[in-house]
């Protein structure tokens, strides 16, 4: 698509479970995104293929869940669930040593900004807020509530980090359905995404956070909450030029046959063995993945 016109494509995506909706959105894309280079580009790599998008999915927990295809397996997929969820990663934040600047938990779960990253000395006027716990203490209280949000940018610090936060902010809200039951609606914020390589394991992840959410609000107020729609709206939806090749062949797939040939329920034995091994490895050593990779 040409950038003649200086308009960067705005793109609605909506399907009832994950996998299909990651290929919807690869194909809508992929088809439809502007050639826009990145600041991470070789000389030799094509444009970006990139879009804002947003997507729904009308049932994050419909069957089936798991992409085969995706690039990464069970076992990667469990590990950053819990990095998300659990913050089995949360040790590796050290900028100041030259690691990680930040997880999506330690964000979520324990935000506090501070001045500069790179000092341990720098800063640190206010106390860890748990803003997860603030979600589900405010829908508690009012489940209509248009405040229950958590925000993940730190405007004293990130800026100046080479890979800053992807995600922005999440947002939920109950709302009753036709019988009374109460529905956690999430939606998602962020500013740029890597489309084919990590947003499948970023909403198998963010998605199992709304799960839990459900779960603590219907534990606090004593009745069923159910999960809603889950809503992903990204600013930058790309498809990286240096790996179009690997892309184009999956695309071909996508468009000769239905995306149920290529996607399992997570109750199928082999996804669910490889990802129970995951979690007893990771119960006795969270860096065992990385470990394992070298």
């Amino acid at each position: 698509m040409s950038t003649a016109n200086g308009m960067i494509p705005v793109i609605s995506i909506s399907a009832d479970c994950l996998p299909e909706t990651w290929e919807k959105a690869v194909l809508a894309v992929w088809d439809k995104g502007v050639d826009i280079r990145t600041q991470y580009d070789k000389p030799e790599d094509p444009p970006s293929k990139d879009a804002t998008v947003i997507v729904t999915i009308m049932n994050p927990f419909c069957e089936p869940r798991i992409h085969k295809n995706f690039p990464g397996g069970p076992e990667e997929l469990e590990v950053y669930r819990q990095e998300v969820v659990n913050g089995i990663h949360d040790h590796w934040i050290d900028p100041a040593a030259g690691k990680w600047t930040y997880t999506y938990h330690e964000r979520l779960f324990a935000h506090c900004p501070v001045e500069n990253m790179g000092r341990h000395d720098s800063p640190k006027p206010f106390k860890k807020v748990n803003q997860i716990q603030y979600i589900v203490d405010c829908l508690s209280r009012a489940g209509h509530s248009r405040r229950a949000q958590a925000v993940t940018w730190m405007p004293t610090a990130d800026p100046a980090t080479e890979h800053p936060p992807c995600l922005q902010r999440v947002w939920c809200r109950l709302v009753a359905n036709e019988v009374g039951q109460l529905v956690l609606n999430m939606n998602t914020h962020w500013r740029s995404r890597d489309l084919y390589k990590a947003w499948f394991m970023n909403v198998y992840a963010l998605t199992d956070l709304q799960r839990i959410i459900a779960e603590k609000i219907s534990q606090k107020i004593d009745q069923p909450v159910a999960v809603g729609r889950y809503v992903d709206i990204s600013d930058s939806l790309h498809i990286y030029g240096s790996y179009f090749k690997e892309v184009a062949a999956e695309v071909q797939k996508m468009r000769k046959s239905p995306f149920t040939q290529r996607a399992w329920e997570s109750t199928n034995p082999a996804f669910a063995m490889c990802t129970q091994q995951a979690r007893e490895k990771l119960a006795q050593d969270p860096d065992w993945y990385a470990k394992a990779k070298g």
